[in-house]
């Protein structure tokens, strides 16, 4: 079916229903072994109920005194010195051997460490940080100043970074992880790492972050990659180089607030972006990832979803002045965008394409919104296509 001109109407409601196209040639892409099963996170705590940083009962701690640090677990000291990550992995290590509940370390302090070191996490730690630590150096791999890989039942109640990190919190094949009030305000490295990658043949499960801002990370604020049941409260991303959240091979996320300015200037990321199978339960594409709102003010794109992605519903968009495409959609199946209501002004145009190594855009519903000083393009056709409640302001429309 060929492209049809652009209509004068400033709202048109359509359908389109064209064959889906022949897939092209294959791509690996990495999967994971066994059945997809959903875990549910457990939901974010209501802004009243959160505790002031320290406060409540702790196993061991970490506490600044001049520029002495000195950990202690009860009347014990495990380190007297100068060295901000040693004071709090004593602290860590200190805690109860083989334990099967969490026990909790306070940092008490501000101070620096080395992008090539780590803080790690073992299983049933909860770590929080009053004060900050700033990140200095160079370093490679994995590094993270709160780092757990291969553990279970971590938390990060409070923490604030700045400086220069290769990541800022590092998780690898984890299950049932919180964190709470994040806060870096960085000149490199990404904010939030939680994936799968060192064995793909196991999801990481039930995830949860209350409250993460991120600015000046020359990559993402928040990506997860491999990852079954995440509850996601806000993430706010302030001029960071790439995406403000980025969703890889995640099925059962629910999102309420992404809000991204100037997320991925000068590049194809997107405030708010789903790729690599993501939403993908199985062979097909059921809602599974559920997004409140997406803000997004200059940057790149605005809402990307690529690679055989899928399965979403986003409620509300609030989409203005994008250097890229304010939307694009390529290769995705069943995405309802602005199931709510949304505004898309200037920058980019709104866009459904397809590249030829995937099957074509299948179920794509976008709808509710008002587009300003824009556009809309849909090419090549895609199958079962639903534009309705679109309401162009100067905006010109070119759809199947």
């Amino acid at each position: 079916m060929g492209r049809r001109a652009a209509l004068p109407a400033r709202t048109r409601t359509r359908t389109a229903r064209t064959g889906l196209a022949a897939a092209g040639a294959a791509v690996a892409l990495l999967t994971i072994a066994g059945a997809l099963t959903a875990a549910p996170a457990t939901a974010a705590p209501p802004q009243a109920e959160l505790a002031a940083c320290g406060d409540g009962s702790y196993q061991a701690e970490a506490v600044l005194n001049g520029s002495t640090w000195t950990a202690r677990r009860g009347s014990s000291t495990v380190y007297t010195g100068t060295d901000l990550r040693a004071a709090v992995q004593a602290a860590v290590n200190s805690l109860t051997a083989g334990r099967t509940a969490k026990e909790r370390v306070v940092v008490r302090g501000s101070g620096s460490m080395s992008a090539g070191s780590r803080i790690s996490l073992p299983s049933y730690t909860t770590l929080d940080v009053c004060g900050t630590i700033n990140v200095t150096g160079t370093g490679s791999g994995d590094q993270a100043p709160v780092y757990s890989r291969g553990t279970r039942d971590v938390e990060v109640q409070h923490l604030n970074l700045t400086g220069v990190p290769l990541y800022g919190i590092f998780m690898r094949n984890v299950q049932n992880v919180v964190l709470g009030q994040i806060d870096m305000r960085l000149s490199r490295g990404l904010g939030v790492r939680i994936d799968n990658r060192g064995d793909t043949s196991q999801w990481t499960r039930n995830v949860r972050i209350d409250n993460v801002y991120v600015s000046g990370a020359s990559s993402h604020a928040v990506e997860t990659y491999g990852v079954d049941g995440i509850t996601i409260g806000t993430v706010t991303a302030r001029n960071v180089g790439e995406s403000g959240l980025l969703l890889n091979q995640t099925i059962n996320a629910t999102v309420t607030k992404v809000d991204a300015d100037g997320a991925g200037a000068g590049t194809g990321y997107a405030a708010f972006r789903m790729a690599n199978r993501n939403g993908r339960v199985g062979s097909s594409y059921p809602t599974n990832i559920r997004v409140g709102e997406v803000i997004a003010r200059g940057g790149g794109r605005g809402v990307f979803c690529v690679s055989e992605s899928g399965g979403a519903v986003i409620d509300r968009v609030n989409i203005s002045n994008t250097g890229n495409n304010s939307v694009l959609i390529e290769n995705c199946y069943n995405v309802n965008l602005a199931a709510q209501s949304g505004t898309v002004t200037g920058g980019g145009e709104i866009r459904l394409a397809a590249r030829s190594e995937f099957p074509n855009n299948k179920d794509i519903t976008i709808q509710n919104l008002t587009v300003t000083n824009s556009a809309i393009r849909e090419s090549p056709c895609g199958e079962n296509t639903t534009f309705r409640n679109i309401t162009r302001v100067n905006s010109s429309q070119n759809i199947c």
